[in-house]
């Protein structure tokens, strides 16, 4: 999160913030209309996903999505900030268990957009939304301006859904200006981090899991004894594109709960074009590569974004863990204080003793009436509610 949005999480400032959108009108703009701007070129500089990552999302992922930027103008008709947005057609039931789905299903067979509605998304379509503030407009002057034109916004754009998605915990200060007009917030499928000021993984190890837990895992390496599995660390992988990107395929088909599908340009245009803020792990046996992970880095943060492995061995390997250890030994050698990883796969995070980093859904329908009983619907309907390794995390009541 900036620093701009840390200075306003008390309700004082954020008053403050209100009374500062006044000047300020917002303008919905395509890529072409605010490039070269320099305020666009100074979103999110402090944060990992800058604005390069955006307009590679905008490039690679396309299919789905319509990329739009709100830009919010001074009354000299100067772009003082840019905030991201997309649309898609959006599965409303899309976190209801499998049960509901098999209904679904044959409900839609004959009427095929049930519960589907043009979305305005508010934030990052591969990853977690920042609110992009300014030094002329800090980031509670963007949310009050922003949740004051929402909703006209979204009827230009002819969007019946509202959401602003997966935004961190630390934000909801300053977005509770949307829950007052007539925003729900639910927990999205969180985050996790993980303390990494440990000398290396042995010493974590001993530190912060009980003999239990380090006696499956040492069990688990054992799978590897007269293995040589060799990692390459690189800030570009285009050379091995064609061999990381199907690995990527094998865990994106085996997930159960999907929402971008990412492209071979995408991990290409990474390495070429972030090479300051992007790492890829590769491991390869015999020279094959057998699993990859793409970490991203932010101040002393390492980010695990995504991974890729190759399960013609990777169960009998236990790739999952064994990558973990090398990336995990790697960070802590090279400085980092905490491993970051986006949702799913809960169940290894809670067995290595990862804390729930929560992130929010904002969501409303275009009209009054219906978003009435949408804002109660909103909280049974998101898989957070439905996860039950979720709950069994120390924190899992910090995601409410």
């Amino acid at each position: 999160m900036t620093s701009d949005a840390v200075s306003l999480t008390d309700a004082a400032s954020v008053a403050d913030a209100a009374a500062a959108t006044a000047p300020f009108s917002v303008k919905i703009a395509t890529r072409g209309e605010i490039a070269g701007c320099p305020a666009w070129a100074a979103t999110f500089a402090d944060q990992r996903k800058d604005h390069r990552y955006y307009e590679i999302l905008e490039d690679t992922l396309r299919d789905t999505f319509e990329y739009r930027y709100f830009a919010i103008i001074d009354q000299a008709g100067c772009i003082q900030a840019v905030q991201p947005f997309f649309l898609l057609d959006q599965d409303i039931l899309e976190g209801l268990g499998a049960k509901w789905q098999a209904w679904l299903a044959r409900i839609r067979r004959f009427v095929p957009r049930f519960f589907k509605t043009r979305t305005l998304m508010v934030g990052c379509s591969a990853g977690e939304g920042h609110l992009a503030g300014s030094d002329t407009v800090p980031s509670g002057a963007m949310a009050e301006i922003l949740c004051r034109e929402i909703v006209n916004l979204a009827r230009s754009c002819r969007a019946q859904l509202i959401v602003l998605k997966e935004f961190p915990a630390c934000y909801r200060p300053v977005l509770d200006c949307f829950v007052r007009r007539g925003f729900a917030r639910a927990p999205s499928m969180p985050m996790t981090a993980l303390n990494l000021e440990h000398d290396d993984f042995d010493a974590y190890m001993q530190n912060a899991l009980p003999r239990s837990a380090r006696w499956q895992l040492r069990k688990k390496f054992k799978a590897t004894d007269g293995e040589t599995l060799a990692l390459t660390v690189t800030d570009d992988a285009r050379d091995v594109i064609d061999e990381i990107y199907p690995l990527y395929l094998q865990v994106f088909d085996r997930s159960k709960f999907r929402f971008e599908k990412l492209t071979a340009d995408y991990f290409r245009r990474l390495g070429s074009d972030m090479k300051d803020k992007t790492l890829f792990f590769i491991w390869r046996r015999r020279e094959r590569v057998v699993a990859f992970s793409l970490c991203m880095v932010e101040g002393d943060s390492l980010f695990w974004e995504y991974v890729g492995l190759d399960y013609a061995v990777a169960l009998d390997l236990h790739l999952y863990y064994y990558t973990i250890r090398d990336m995990m030994n790697w960070a802590m050698a090279n400085g980092y204080k905490r491993l970051r990883s986006t949702g799913l796969s809960y169940e290894p995070k809670f067995r290595m003793r990862h804390e729930l980093d929560p992130i929010d859904l904002y969501a409303r329908l275009r009209s009054a009436l219906p978003n009435t009983i949408f804002r109660l619907l909103l909280p049974w309907i998101v898989p957070a509610r439905y996860d039950k390794t979720l709950r069994r995390f120390a924190n899992y009541r910090d995601l409410w």
